[in-house]
């Protein structure tokens, strides 16, 4: 099994690998040139990035990636300044998603143990975000985390565990405060 292989799947894996260095360098050219002033044909930038083409996309630059490949974003995605997406497992995000300045959705993990850890591997956990989430500003979204459709995710908070849909959650680590009901 490929080392690429072994990070989609979660397992522990060599970052150091040949193909993927390849393709976290060609990431890297394309996220500097989308964060260069001016920028070019953004959203160009962005679909050779993410591999596909989506309807109604923003991030505003600065923007980070490891790899793009990836990311799923749905429709009219949105992502403020400084947008840190660490993709070494898959990242989904639903249809209308919002991300406040300074959010970084993060799926890479360092194992506990310090002999892996000297041995520098690491594994990832893929995050979803359901349709018509709003995440604030300076929110961490930590691996293997889902959020539900509709929920709302307050400034600063730290998101270790799952969300349920039409939850307002906040806080480190975040949890559901109250629910979201129909105005």
């Amino acid at each position: 099994m490929t080392e690429k292989e072994k990070m989609l799947r979660g397992e522990y894996y060599s970052s150091d690998d040949p193909t993927l260095v390849h393709l976290r360098e060609n990431a890297q050219n394309l996220v500097e040139q989308y964060n260069q002033p001016g920028g070019g044909d953004r959203g160009q930038l962005l679909d050779m990035l993410f591999g596909y083409h989506v309807e109604g996309l923003i991030i505003r630059p600065p923007f980070f990636c490891d790899y793009g490949i990836n990311i799923k974003v749905g429709r009219n995605f949105y992502a403020n300044f400084n947008c840190v997406l660490l993709d070494v497992a898959k990242i989904t995000i639903g249809d209308d998603v919002l991300l406040g300045p300074n959010v970084s959705l993060v799926t890479a993990s360092h194992p506990i143990d310090p002999e892996k850890r000297r041995q520098r591997l690491e594994y990832g956990k893929p995050i979803t975000i359901g349709n018509n989430v709003w995440i604030g500003a300076d929110v961490t979204v930590n691996p293997g985390v889902t959020i539900g459709e509709n929920a709302v995710i307050g400034s600063g908070s730290v998101v270790v565990k799952d969300i349920p849909a039409n939850t307002v959650a906040v806080g480190n680590p975040c949890k559901p405060i109250r629910t979201i009901e129909p105005e």
